[in-house]
């Protein structure tokens, strides 16, 4: 089925862009929002890095459906990469304190754990650390990779995601998800 959308996408056909949009869309702006917290920030990016899929769909190669997310994924994460330098929040790495650092609310209100209570301690992270975490953890970029998307040093990177992690952790244990877990 994407096949014959990419097809009409390629010949510029408007309603196959629109459906690409919308099948897509939804996804894609979670993606977008792991990177830039603010959500009409988040749409943004979203925005133009959907702009950038209809200018370059024509060089896209479909193998299949997994592909074209994977291709869609990856202009997604560069353009919220791209945000988020022309937006001055690259440099990502300043040395901060972690220890007072504290999600804005409470994303865990239960001792329940979800992929949405730790979607929601994911964007509470600091720019840095969730941007490293997100590439790493989540798009599965080496930190070679990482290290170059972001103009730093492969060391940079390991250590962010060693701060994220700790960071994660102390909070889930902050809201007591370790104890409940030991005893459950």
């Amino acid at each position: 089925m994407d096949q014959q959308l990419i097809e009409q996408c390629k010949r510029g056909n408007a309603f196959a862009q629109k459906r690409l949009f919308d099948q897509y869309a939804n996804r894609l702006f979670r993606v977008s929002l792991r990177y830039v917290r603010n959500e009409s920030d988040a749409e943004e990016v979203l925005m133009n890095g959907f702009m950038k899929v209809f200018r370059s769909i024509s060089n896209f190669a479909y193998r299949d459906d997994n592909g074209l997310e994977a291709w869609l994924r990856r202009i997604i994460v560069n353009e919220a990469l791209q945000y988020l330098r022309a937006n001055r929040s690259l440099p990502l790495f300043q040395s901060e304190e972690t220890a007072g650092i504290q999600p804005d609310s409470n994303p865990l209100p239960d001792m329940g754990l979800d992929a949405e209570r730790i979607y929601a301690l994911i964007r509470e992270l600091p720019t840095g650390y969730r941007t490293v975490f997100n590439l790493y953890a989540i798009e599965g970029y080496t930190h070679r990779e990482i290290a170059e998307q972001l103009s730093i040093s492969e060391n940079t990177s390991k250590s962010q995601l060693s701060k994220a992690r700790a960071l994660l952790q102390q909070w889930l244990t902050n809201y007591g998800y370790e104890a409940t877990r030991r005893t459950s």
